[in-house]
């Protein structure tokens, strides 16, 4: 119940990405009682997406709605400079 109100802003707004705002109607569905085939249909993805993204949130709470680091070494490549390169 705490959580609502944060989960109906990031349901609405498009500040915190539209994969979050969509894990966030994930919850909000679940929360309203209604079941996973029927909320894919909703959103427009796998019933188990919806399960996945129902259960990261009730283990780890509004935070496990937020994207995890990825794992491997950050991308080092300079765009302008491969442009700069193709276009040479």
């Amino acid at each position: 119940p705490d959580d609502i109100g944060v989960l109906q802003e990031w349901a609405a707004a498009g500040t915190v990405g539209a994969a979050v705002a969509r894990r966030a109607r994930i919850v909000l569905g679940s929360a309203d009682g209604r079941g996973s085939t029927a909320l894919a249909a909703e959103l427009g993805c796998s019933p188990q997406t919806v399960l996945t993204w129902r259960e990261r949130y009730r283990a780890e709470g509004l935070a496990g709605l937020q994207d995890a680091p990825r794992p491997g070494r950050p991308v080092s490549v300079d765009p302008a400079a491969v442009v700069e390169r193709t276009l040479r």
